[in-house]
């Protein structure tokens, strides 16, 4: 038998003359309960916002992005390109063309990141759902067309009921540019906007996708393309993922860059970690203040149960088992309310992601609040938790066992 514990669960339930006592270990139990169940929630709010982000970026980015290793244009020709075309993990292949754009739209005039992108992308676009206002269409009959985010049609007064054209405007690669004459050093496409989508904040205030012939032809080239996307079959895994990019690295060789989701984002998705990280540390420090009452509770714990700590003295226990055993005391009040707190925490998480009862305010992508409970994440409040209660259940038995036993 593990006499200490024993101990320690008798000391935990029994009652203490002392009324005072039970009131801060309750207090103590309930609010570490308390803190768990917030951390639980909290982070699995954050995932699913999280994840939220995730599948809206995955509308513009693809799985699998190729750009040069050098410069900013390739011709995608030649047999490697036709071997990852081939690939049997490769569920679509788009060519794009991407470069900055002034924008003059009804006199309003604007920086725009401008998107070409070839016919496959135009016919699967996963744009459609995303649509505010007008359509996905890059193209009527032969007439060339483009689309917007919903911040910058906003800033240029965009209205895809209206019939005006929108002029964008690129310096001409092939010529110097004329003081004299300053438009014949710039070249121009002219198209109206067939439509309005929106995805997030920054991508809807930059972004506009245009057909990639008429983005050749202002940017005056003739075959080539700043990147290849690549999407893989829905539901494809990071492991899945990984192996497609080393077996396109292995075709293509040094003389391309080949990104997976994070390092065509990697500042995004970094601050998305360390967002995450900030808060588990924020809501640890507020656990730490909370178990702050496990000291009280302890020490005064102690004070009372100095003269059973004699009476154990006398019968052979030293002062490492009788620190050992308020240690243990301390340490179960904190892991009564992790228990309690991860129990609370998990199944109100898991009746918000079934049936999403807390809605969201206002319009927003999602009617309730998103939320996604994970491993890794209950794993980590189990072991901080459990951690903080220990250190503190320590600090008071150090400080007082000895010195309430009357020797050193």
């Amino acid at each position: 038998m593990n006499l200490p514990l024993f101990i320690a669960r008798r000391y935990l339930f029994a009652k203490k003359s002392h009324n005072v006592i039970n009131i801060i270990s309750a207090i103590s139990a309930i609010g570490m309960a308390i803190g768990t169940a917030a951390l639980i929630i909290i982070l699995s709010v954050y995932n699913g916002f999280d994840e939220l982000v995730k599948d809206t970026l995955g509308n513009i980015e693809p799985d699998i992005l190729i750009t040069p290793a050098k410069g900013k244009v390739f011709i995608p020709e030649g047999e490697p390109f036709d071997k990852i075309i081939a690939l049997p993990e490769v569920e679509e292949y788009f060519h794009v063309l991407e470069e900055n754009v002034f924008v003059d739209y009804e006199e309003h005039q604007g920086v725009a990141k401008a998107k070409g992108v070839d016919s496959a992308y135009e016919m699967s676009s996963p744009l459609v759902a995303h649509m505010t206002a007008g359509v996905f269409s890059l193209h009527k009959g032969q007439v060339p067309q483009m689309v917007a985010g919903a911040g910058l049609a906003y800033k240029m007064g965009m209205n895809p009921a209206f019939l005006s054209s929108a002029t964008i405007y690129f310096p001409a690669r092939d010529r110097n540019f004329s003081l004299a004459n300053p438009a014949a050093s710039i070249e121009s496409v002219s198209m109206r906007p067939a439509g309005v989508f929106t995805v997030n904040q920054q991508i809807d205030e930059e972004l506009m996708i245009m057909p990639l012939d008429q983005m050749r032809q202002l940017l005056g080239y003739d075959k080539e393309v700043s990147g290849i996307e690549i999407r893989l079959a829905d539901g494809s895994s990071q492991k899945e993922v990984r192996k497609a990019i080393n077996t396109i690295k292995g075709i293509l060789g040094p003389e391309f860059k080949v990104l997976d989701r994070f390092r065509q984002n990697t500042s995004l998705y970094k601050m998305m970690r360390y967002e995450k990280a900030a808060i588990f540390l924020i809501l640890i420090f507020v656990i730490i203040i909370i178990a702050l009452n496990i000291f009280g509770s302890l020490t005064m714990l102690i004070i009372e149960k100095k003269d059973d700590i004699e009476t154990l003295r006398s019968l052979g226990a030293t002062d490492n088992m009788l620190r050992k055993t308020f240690t243990l005391e301390g340490w179960l009040i904190s892991l009564l309310g992790l228990v309690a707190g991860l129990v609370i925490g998990v199944l109100f998480a898991f009746l918000q992601q079934k049936f999403g009862f807390i809605k969201m305010p206002g319009n927003f992508l999602v009617s309730s609040y998103p939320v996604i409970v994970q491993w890794s994440d209950i794993l980590l409040t189990i072991a901080g938790v459990a951690l903080i209660g220990y250190l503190i259940a320590l600090l008071p038995v150090k400080q007082n066992i000895t010195a309430k036993g009357g020797s050193k």
